[in-house]
Order: C-alpha cells, then structure tokens, then sequence
C-alpha cells in the first residue's frame, strides 16, 4: 500500500516543472486523496538534508494554478548521488557516507513509499542509481520519473516534457531578435539556443521561426523582407561545419539583404573552441556530471568572431534564448502531454511500478513505464529528417554532413 509520496524537480528548467508538479498532485488528489504527498526542495540536495514542503489540502484544492507558472515552484539542483566528493564539497553528505545510502535512509526516516523525479538525463540516471540502490537492500521504494530537458535527447523517449514549448518561446524571441537587422548596415546575429549534445531544440526553433515567417504579410517595397527577417543558416553538434564554406555562402546573402541570421546550437563546434583554449592554457570548467560548462564557453561569441570578417559585418549581435525559454509556463501541447504521463505516473507507482514514464520509440511508441536501465542521455538528433532537410533546403544550406559524436 502506498501511505506517502516524495515530489522532486532537478536538473536545469523547462517548461513542464510546475505543470507536472500540479498534474501529480491533482492526480493524486482524484485517485487517491489519502495519500500524503511532501515535495523535496531544491531536488535531491532536498532530499539529502531532508529539507522538503508537505502538500497540505490548500495546495492540493489549487493545484491546478500550478499549470499557469514556468519555473519549479520546489526549486531544482545539480546533483550526482555516485559523485560523493562534490557532495562531501558541498557539504551535503558527510565524508565516508554513501550518498544513495544517505538518500534511501531519508526517505524511510521521512515515511516515503513512492519517489517521483522530474528531470532529465542526469535527474533519471541518478534516480536509476538510487532505484537499484533501493532494490538491492530491499527498502520496499518505488521511484518512477518523468522526462523533463529541453533538448528533447532521452533514450528511448519519442518527446520530452517542456521541448516542445522551449521552441516556441525560442522562436518568439527570435521575433524581436532579428528585428534588430535593420538596425545598422551589414549586421551579423547569431540567436544562440540550448542544446549541448543535440540540436533538436535548435532545429526545431528555427522551423517554428521559419514557419512564422512563411505565415505573414510582407512588404519588400518598402524594406519589409521577409528575407532579411528569416534563418540563414543552422548549425548543430550532429553536422559537420565548414566555417569557410557557409561564409561563403552567407555572404551572398550579407550582399543581398545586408544582414545574416544564424541559429546556432550552443554545443555546435565545442570540441574546435575547446581546443582552442588548450593551446591557450585555458581551463574548462565542468560541472558535478563532469559536462563542460557551456556558459563559460560561450559559442556564440566564438562562431560570431569566425564570421564577422569573413562576412565584412559591420555589427555582431549575439543573444541566447535559453533562459527566455525554459523558463516558460507549457504550451497547449504539452499540458495535454504533461497530463497523460502524469496521470500514468501516478497509476505505475499505486501498482508498485518503478521506471520513466514516456513513448517508448523502440515500442512502436506506446506511452509506458520505461525500466530505468533502458534510459539514457545523449541521443542526437537526426539530421536526415525530411521535415528538417526541407527546412534546409528552403534558407538556402546545403543538406549536412554527419560529424562524429562529440563528448561535452
């Protein structure tokens, strides 16, 4: 019998936190309201210190107000349960522990039957470290997740939680990004957008963006060109970039419309930058996961350098709508996507069913419990699609070319 369920969101934001927050909660509430339900703040660095907000029946009456906000009302955090020294660092375990022991004791000394993690690759891995930990010293624990990134590049899930939504708020900052083109003369903007192994996000931004161009009115008569506002050109990690070869072709378009838009994935090309600050005797900073800490690298200034001469740009803009959109409240399509893995959630851990809930790709699709072993980080994104290689083809880049698999 299930008495008492543990909430947490980790990882970096999307736009699905608060919503899947609210939907587990209302779910609960339908389906079985005795169940008490407590929320670990600030993921499982709550969970660690046993800091956590109990849902009382105020909450669980106005849960659905939850589905309005972005963000993660609990708060998130950065943390590896396998890696004990940052923790020990941290001061969040105590030299000698085992952090999953720590974890596991938590949550009986806190009467928890059901653990749901909200996150990504990183939240779901470590929440499969700590579901075998629980099963191999039989604590009796169900944990079952929900897939939240919105680079959207989860084995073997079709579609994340928040992806969706994170491309149409990129898209809508790139409104009033590109604007800028005709601000000066032969100007050069780079609209930087998440995405550290896979360019899905980039992808689909620029054809959310590029789709809104296609739906509007122009009037070049008077400088209104839909051409000076749409994407040059796209890179991302899975393609290889030859800098030469596209400022050549952009520079075509820099002589015809006096500007050029590109949409750039912030992983597209780290292991050339990173290289780089090598033989500068540069250090590069990695977070607890051991990920390259791409805010530190900062990719649109490199590739906005690379082109800027070979364009003869007289002004360089780059702006990043990472934080714009992962930050969002859902999208219609993710509510209703929210609200169906939520749901299943909750009746997979009221069966005592532990995995990630998602559609399953290598199960023709079907939305299910997913068993954590089989989840995994890292999947690129396919760059042969025909829905992204029409979108090439339409600004004018030539189809890509597979780069090797990048490490960051």
């Amino acid at each position: 019998m299930v008495h008492k369920v543990a909430l947490l969101t980790a990882g970096g934001f999307a736009p699905c936190l608060s919503s899947a927050i609210g939907g587990l909660i209302q779910r609960y509430t339908e389906v079985a309201p005795d169940v008490e339900i407590i929320a670990y703040k600030n993921g499982y660095q709550g969970l660690l210190t046993g800091d956590y907000l109990p849902v009382t029946q105020v909450v669980r009456d106005n849960a659905a107000l939850l589905h309005r906000y972005g963000g993660s009302p609990i708060g998130n955090s950065r943390v590896k349960l396998t890696n004990a020294a940052d923790l020990v660092k941290r001061g969040l375990v105590a030299e000698g522990d085992n952090p999953l022991k720590v974890a596991a004791d938590r949550l009986v000394a806190d009467g928890v039957d059901v653990l749901h993690t909200i996150g990504g690759d990183d939240t779901n891995t470590t929440a499969a470290d700590l579901a075998a930990y629980l099963a191999e010293h039989d604590y009796g624990l169900t944990v079952v997740g929900l897939p939240k990134t919105i680079d959207n590049d989860v084995y073997p899930i079709r579609q994340s939680l928040g992806a969706d939504t994170a491309a149409e708020m990129g898209a809508r900052f790139a409104k009033n990004v590109l604007a800028e083109h005709n601000a000066g003369s032969r100007i050069l903007i780079v609209h930087e957008v998440m995405g550290r192994n896979c360019g899905w996000l980039t992808a689909a931004t620029a054809q959310k963006y590029h789709a809104w161009i296609n739906e509007q009115q122009w009037l070049p008569e008077i400088g209104l060109d839909s051409k000076a506002w749409d994407v040059h050109a796209i890179l991302v990690p899975e393609a290889v970039i030859d800098i030469k070869a596209e400022a050549e072709r952009l520079q075509q378009v820099m002589d015809e419309v006096g500007c050029v838009n590109i949409f750039l994935s912030e992983g597209a090309g780290i292991a050339d930058i990173v290289a780089e600050m090598e033989r500068n005797g540069e250090e590069v900073a990695r977070d607890a996961f051991g990920h390259i800490r791409l805010e530190r690298i900062n990719p649109g200034a490199w590739f906005s350098k690379q082109f800027a001469g070979m364009l003869k740009a007289e002004k360089v803009l780059v702006q990043k709508s990472g934080y714009y959109s992962r930050s969002a409240a859902a999208n219609e399509y993710d509510l209703a996507l929210i609200k169906s893995m939520t749901d299943l959630a909750v009746d997979y851990a009221l069966e005592g069913k532990p995995g990630v809930i998602g559609h399953d790709e290598d199960n023709n699709d079907e939305l299910t419990v997913i068993a954590f072993d089989r989840i995994a980080g890292g999947k690129p994104f396919d760059i042969t699609q025909q829905w992204y290689l029409d979108l090439l083809a339409e600004i004018g880049q030539p189809a890509p070319v597979a780069a090797p698999p990048a490490e960051h």
